[in-house]
Order: C-alpha cells, then structure tokens, then sequence
C-alpha cells in the first residue's frame, strides 16, 4: 500500500508494516501510486518525442527501478532460499507485487493497471530478477505474455473482463504456445479448436509453461485451420475450472524451482466464441507480436540475474582471502571483474535500447533479439565465473551463486534459444524473408 509520509509517497507492507520504497512526488502532483505517477509522466515525455540521444533515465524511471530494488531487498535474495529448496512456489510473496502495480505494469489505467512506459518495465524486472529469478519470471510472464496478450489484442469487452483481475494481481496469467512436439518451430503446434455448436472445442497440450497450475486465466494457442499453417492458427483466452481444461503437474527442474511451471492440457475443452482474441487466423501473429516484447523482458531477467551473480562474487572476493591478501587483490580475478561488468552493462544498453525502440513505436525485433541473445549469455557467463570465484564454495548450496548459476540457463532457452535470436538477426541483416 501507499502512504504520504513527510511529503513524501512510501511504499509499505499491508501486512507487516515494512516500508519497501519512498519517493516524493512532483511539485502540484496529488496522486498516490507510484504507478500511477510514473506513469503520466513517463508517457508524456515518450521517447518517440526526444530528438537527441540521452542515455539519461527521467526521475520517474529512478523511482520506480529505486522501489523495485528496495522490494527485491526486502522480500527476495535469500528468503527465497527456502522455497527453491522445497521446490515450493511463493505465493504470499508474489501477492505482495499487485499492490505494487508490478502485475499490471503494462495494462492501461483505465483497466486498472500502471500503464508504465517498457523501459519503466525493463527497469522493474531487472530488479526483480536481480533479487530473485523464480519471482522475476513469475511477474514477467504474467505481465509481456498473457496479460499484454489481451490488452494488445482484446475487445473492449475482454479486457474489461480480464485485465483488471490481471493487474491488480487478484489472478495471475500463463500464456501457451509451446507444445511437446513444437519448441522453436512454433507454427507446427498441434492443439486443435473446432467450431462446435457455437462454442469452440479445444484438444491437445502446451509444455513448459509458466503459472500453469497457479494462474487463473490462460491465453492459449490452438489450431483452427490445419491446412494454413501459421495463419491457421487462433488465440483463446482459457479460465481455470472449465470443463476440461486442467495443468499438469509442476516440472521438476533444473532451476527456477521457487517458479511454476507445468502443462495446459485441453480434453474437449469447451471454450464460448466470445473468448476468441481478434479474428480466426490472426493468433500466430499476435504471438510474434507479444515475443518481441517478450524477449526485452527476458533480456531484462538475464541483465538482472547477471548483476547478481556479480554482486555475490564481489562481496566473496572482499571477504575471502588466500596467501595472505583478499581475493579482490589478485590481478587475474579483477581482470575478470572488469570483464563480467564491462558485459553486463552492454547487456543492459542493448536490453534498454530495445525497449526504448518500443517505446517509440518503432521496429523492435531485432534490437530484442540481439538484446536477448547478449544478456542471456552474459548471465550464463557471470553465474558461472561467479560459481568459479567461490570454488568449492559456490557448489554448495549455503551460497547463493549456485542458484544462480541454475537459474541463469533458462535465458538462453525461454522465449526462443539463442539459436533462433541468431537467426532473427542475420535474416534482418540478410533481409531474408
């Protein structure tokens, strides 16, 4: 919640009191949440307007990354330990985000959401994931995928009906498109919708999916012209107790363990028409559509996952010494501090860059491509020299760069491997159809 404290608009706990972040308002500005404030700003001064480059962020764009890094301090880093340990999604702790505006960042505010600009959005998930990766996902495939799924595409009517139980966070969102047998050859997707009675028949499954089994509304996928290819391929919006559809049980992975993940599984699901999103066909280019802003986010969890394996071995070498002298004094580790951060701060120009490019309206793809393709292999890099520079330390799980480090890999998979990035970028270059 948000209370006005010393002129100032804090941040607070609506359960334990505990203050997450501050900020004081602009001269004549009476408004009371920071999404709301950043908002009308933020929008206003678009970067479509600026005429110069300017590597500056507006002082709306520091409030809210400053508010962001102070809930990810408060709630994240090592008090997600437990849950990544027990494999157990944290539920009281991503409830404490819709208050925030954080679950709604991209939802206009006429549905209830923050309306916030996508380098605001950048800015926000690089915290988040910065403290923790499980809870990071956790809000950004909520946000870029299903949630932004419908408020690019809805009705006015359906986003009436969805969107605001999305951003304040009463529902959380999945969005399907992978399938068992189609990664990154999207368009072979099998999932079947049928016309049936006036309603539309779902069959089939969707794999690896994000708040499979907590979310409460799904934007699906399916198949409703099998001889089209991917213009025969439709978006439906799902909700959690319809006659045959149910998710899977949760993967046990990798990493991300404190994240949910699992299968949508449709068995003659009976979806009304009115759930359809935009015309029959259009559903592969809408999804093209949501990955590009898709991937400015998981650009985004890799810079924030980078900066963390970094801090960690920067705090490890200040206090652990050998032969006599601290870690940070040998010349070979600092020369590979030098390089890890010199990257990483690429990593986030090219993850800004593309969300500003979005923010002007202009083409994004390649620039998230490359975004992606760079920060995701950063943060494989930081988390392993991080894993190195603790040696036998950071194999065990009493430091954290070992979840980290497990964390990192999904970046160079989740929304298109960094095979198919290069792809994206050398058929821009080559101008190949």
């Amino acid at each position: 919640m948000i209370k006005k404290i010393g002129g100032k608009y804090v941040v607070l706990s609506e359960t334990t009191g505990r203050r997450f972040g501050a900020y004081a308002t602009k001269a004549g500005c009476g408004r009371s949440r920071c999404s709301s404030t950043c908002a009308g700003a933020a929008r206003a001064r678009g970067a479509a307007a600026r005429t110069a480059m300017d590597f500056e962020l507006t002082d709306d764009q520091q409030r809210i990354r400053a508010v962001a890094r102070e809930f990810a301090d408060a709630e994240l880093g090592d008090r997600i330990a437990p849950y990544d340990e027990r494999q157990e999604f944290p539920h009281a702790i991503v409830a404490k985000l819709g208050p925030l505006g954080f679950l709604g960042v991209l939802v206009p505010e006429e549905y209830g959401g923050a309306g916030l600009d996508y380098v605001s959005y950048a800015l926000i998930v690089e915290e988040l994931n910065r403290g923790d990766a499980s809870v990071g996902i956790t809000m950004w495939a909520h946000n870029s995928l299903c949630t932004n799924h419908i408020a690019l595409f809805g009705s006015p009517e359906q986003k009436a009906r969805w969107l605001p139980r999305l951003a304040t966070g009463e529902t959380l969102g999945a969005w399907g498109l992978t399938e068992p047998g189609s990664g990154s050859d999207a368009a072979a997707l099998r999932t079947r919708a049928e016309p049936r009675d006036g309603a539309w028949v779902l069959n089939g499954s969707k794999a690896f999916i994000t708040n499979a089994s907590v979310g409460g509304v799904a934007v699906v996928m399916a198949r409703t012209d099998p001889g089209q290819r991917s213009h025969g391929i439709s978006a439906f919006v799902l909700e959690k107790g319809m006659p045959g559809f149910s998710a899977g049980r949760p993967y046990r992975k990798l990493g991300l363990h404190a994240s949910d993940t699992a299968e949508l599984i449709f068995e003659d699901a009976r979806v009304p028409a009115g759930h359809l999103l935009g015309e029959r066909g259009a559903g592969f280019g809408q999804a093209m559509q949501v990955l590009e802003g898709g991937r400015i986010a998981m650009a985004a969890m890799a810079v924030g996952i980078a900066q963390a394996a970094l801090d960690q071995a920067v705090k490890y070498m200040k206090q652990r010494s050998a032969f006599g002298r601290t870690l940070a004094e040998f010349n070979g580790l600092q020369g590979m501090i030098a390089d890890l951060a010199t990257e990483i701060e690429v990593a986030r120009l090219l993850t800004l860059r593309a969300a500003w490019l979005k923010d002007a309206g202009r083409a994004a793809m390649n620039a998230a491509a490359m975004a992606k393709l760079f920060a995701s292999e950063t943060a494989m890099k930081a988390a392993t020299r991080a894993v190195q520079i603790h040696g036998g330390a950071g194999y065990i799980t009493e430091f954290s760069v070992e979840r980290i480090f497990r964390d990192a890999k999904l970046t160079e998979i989740g929304e298109g491997t960094s095979e198919i990035q290069r792809i994206v970028i050398a058929r821009e270059i080559l101008q190949l159809s």
